[in-house]
């Protein structure tokens, strides 16, 4: 079966993706990833005091903050901070990103420091999660890259790239990187998170309108590496860029 895509994309297309390195002047690493009408601002901050719970181990930490900006959505959101919490899908999403980035550090080699990403959504239209982990990647480089460059740093602590993409099965069809109407909409969808050597950081999968096949998986998460093989080659062309 073929599908028919609004922007006319194959079912094994990502959309179009641009990521912009040094989007923001006053952070230690920043990008802005846009994934078709979804676009992401990622910045990385560096800072010098640990959390309690790791002080004295020895080892640094990569933590992770996540929102959506009230004008991302075709409907005005509510600002958190104006409710007085976080929703539980902005703590599960900015957790996601969290473990995702540390799944490729080495923790020791960071030294006694935690670096802070922060990603916000300014433009929603499906797969902000997975454009995140994505953008975030890039800002994380570019702190290292600056500690590495102060000779703060004598090796470098990403042991590798890692990045994110969404596929899902729409009117009986697998499709690569979902939009929003294709995600409200699926039978099934599931958000992949790799690594370069492709090992498996994380799979987010659910059945929305009908159960998924074994055989359906398979050729999903093929779909996802193709895809996340072709963003890991986007992530590198921005920070040679920067070089």
């Amino acid at each position: 079966m073929t599908a028919t895509r609004r922007d006319n994309r194959a079912a094994d297309a990502l959309r179009p993706v641009r990521i912009t390195p040094h989007f923001l002047p006053h952070t230690d690493g920043s990008c802005l990833i846009e994934c078709g009408n979804t676009k992401i601002i990622c910045t990385a901050s560096i800072d010098e005091n640990l959390p309690p719970f790791l002080r004295g181990k020895d080892q640094g930490w990569v933590t992770a903050e996540y929102g959506m900006l009230p004008a991302s959505t075709a409907s005005r959101m509510r600002r958190e901070a104006a409710a007085g919490k976080q929703s539980g899908r902005t703590q599960e999403i900015q957790r996601l990103i969290g473990r995702s980035l540390r799944a490729v550090m080495d923790l020791h080699l960071l030294g006694e420091r935690q670096i802070l990403i922060d990603c916000d959504v300014i433009q929603a239209d499906g797969g902000t999660r997975t454009a995140s982990i994505t953008g975030a990647f890039v800002a994380l480089s570019l702190a290292v890259n600056r500690l590495r460059s102060a000779g703060m740093l004598l090796h470098n602590p990403i042991r590798q790239a890692v990045a994110a993409v969404s596929v899902g099965v729409v009117g009986g069809v697998p499709l690569l990187d979902l939009d929003y109407p294709e995600d409200s909409s699926c039978d099934s969808d599931i958000n992949l998170v790799m690594t370069a050597d492709g090992g498996i950081v994380e799979i987010q999968g659910t059945a929305e309108g009908a159960p998924f096949s074994m055989a359906e998986l398979q050729t999903l998460m093929g779909l996802g590496w193709q895809g996340i093989e072709t963003l890991m080659q986007l992530q590198q062309q921005a920070l040679a860029e920067t070089v």
